[in-house]
């Protein structure tokens, strides 16, 4: 991941700097102080930044992905969708089960490593998603599909239902999906790592 250095009398002429010799605007480039030195009788103020583009953050996650992978002994094509929007990473690799884990839980520590060391490149938090062959969209299309028809049931029987222990994400998506379905509401019990998603009927309430 290239980074760049720029000097300026303060953080403001230092970072116009930067835009000039990159040609970016400021949203595109992530800036961190490195050194301020105050000015006073025989030396001028001086503020020394970091600077790395956009498009290098972007390249340099598929970079790391590329280089962990390797050391884990996959072999992976990466492609990168969505590059002006939130960066969507998807990993082709020959061993793509492995890779997700039982329920993603493989492919989501994956994620928690490669978020760690952008953050600590970047001083901040940097957003992004990496995906094993549209796992997570099959999952997400899989969970609304499932939490339809039980909803369905829910609402007919009036008797409320348990789904199997789910992961945060996985759960999120079930209470969104169901947010607005008549007849049933959604609530999570239990405790971490077996909490779960209910589903439960909606006493329907009479127009005046």
């Amino acid at each position: 991941m290239e980074k760049h250095k720029y000097i300026g009398k303060t953080k403001e002429e230092a970072i116009q700097l930067a835009k000039e010799e990159l040609q970016e605007v400021e949203e595109n480039l992530f800036i961190k102080e490195l050194e301020s030195t105050k000015g006073g009788l025989f030396k001028s103020a001086k503020v020394e930044i970091e600077v790395i583009e956009r498009r290098e953050v972007i390249k340099g996650i598929k970079d790391y992905l590329i280089k962990i992978l390797k050391a884990m002994g996959y072999n992976v094509n990466i492609e990168i969708k969505n590059k002006e929007e939130v960066p969507k990473y998807i990993i082709f690799s020959d061993n793509d089960a492995l890779l997700i884990g039982k329920n993603g839980k493989n492919l989501k520590a994956l994620s928690v490593v490669v978020a760690q060391y952008i953050s600590n490149e970047l001083g901040k938090n940097f957003k992004f998603v990496i995906d094993v062959n549209e796992y997570k969209e099959k999952r997400e299309q899989s969970l609304e599909r499932l939490a339809k028809r039980i909803a369905r049931e829910v609402r007919a029987t009036k008797v409320e239902a348990k789904l199997d222990p789910m992961n945060s994400y996985e759960r999120r998506i079930i209470h969104n999906i169901l947010t607005n379905f008549k007849g049933v509401y959604t609530e999570s019990e239990g405790e971490e790592p077996n909490r779960y998603v209910v589903i439960k009927p909606k006493e329907e309430t009479k127009e005046d």
